[in-house]
């Protein structure tokens, strides 16, 4: 096998000159220092950490075998669950399309309507989902009906960011073509633009609906509805047979989802 100066014909080849070895140098010492920095900024109670495992091992052994007494009122609860995932999906579409179209740059009436979108959007990913159910919770009282706003006020920030952005990837010339013709702007959003972003719009709103799917098993844990609310009241009584059968019931509905997303994105795009 040649060696590295047989292949490059130089006895003093060096991958990186020494400018560039200081700068990986610092940039390692500087990751280096800002870990431990972060490490000494927290508390962490180190006797917890060490004492993990053989907690997760005694805590797996209570949850074993689990208790499918109350399955019929898990199951109940599971289709809520569902239920509150997908009218909140459906609600957010709705809700971020008009707001998709006031953030895309080359829709937007002007430019107070496109801060005024914007705004819109970063307030929403702002706040999580858990905090928005908190605010909704508050205002509305317990149930599905905080839960289903928070999940929607939550997906307006995700699916408006992304359809706002594939209206500004579009082709423009279908555009121009309809507006040279003198055709209304309800014409060209709906034969110029809306073809275009179909695409994307069905696989943002599957994907959503997946996502929302998965947040809305933890809603349950503020008062929101769902799954949660089972599960927090078998971790309260430390009921961990029916603790597991709760965890395992959330992994069934999330294999399901990622089942039902994946033959949804086969059929429609």
């Amino acid at each position: 096998m040649n060696s590295i100066s047989n292949q490059f014909g130089r006895e003093d080849w060096s991958r990186y000159t020494p400018k560039q070895r200081m700068q990986r140098y610092a940039a390692f010492a500087f990751c280096a220092l800002a870990l431990g920095w972060a490490l000494g900024s927290i508390d962490v109670i180190w006797v917890w950490v060490w004492d993990a495992p053989e907690q997760m091992g005694d805590l797996l052994g209570r949850m074993y075998p689990p208790d499918p007494t109350n399955l019929g009122d898990i199951l109940r609860v599971l289709l809520e669950t569902v239920n509150i995932a997908t009218f909140a999906t459906g609600f957010g579409v709705l809700v971020s399309l008009p707001v998709a179209y006031l953030a895309a740059q080359n829709t937007t009436p002007n430019r107070a309507t496109l801060w005024l979108g914007r705004l819109i959007l970063v307030t929403s990913r702002s706040v999580n989902t858990i905090i928005w159910a908190l605010l909704f919770v508050a205002i509305f009282g317990p149930g599905v009906v905080a839960g289903i706003l928070a999940i929607m006020f939550r997906s307006i920030g995700f699916i408006g960011k992304l359809l706002g952005e594939a209206i500004e990837e579009i082709d423009k010339r279908p555009v121009e073509a309809l507006e040279a013709t003198g055709a209304s702007r309800f014409k060209v959003i709906v034969y110029a633009i809306i073809p275009q972003v179909m695409p994307t719009f069905w696989a943002v709103a599957i994907l959503r609906w997946d996502i929302n799917l998965r947040e809305s098993t933890v809603l349950g844990l503020v008062g929101a509805g769902g799954i949660g609310i089972i599960l927090q009241g078998a971790i309260d009584t430390f009921n961990w047979p029916e603790a597991a059968t709760v965890l395992l019931a959330i992994l069934a509905l999330v294999v399901l989802g990622e089942v039902v997303s994946a033959f949804l994105r086969r059929r429609i795009l």
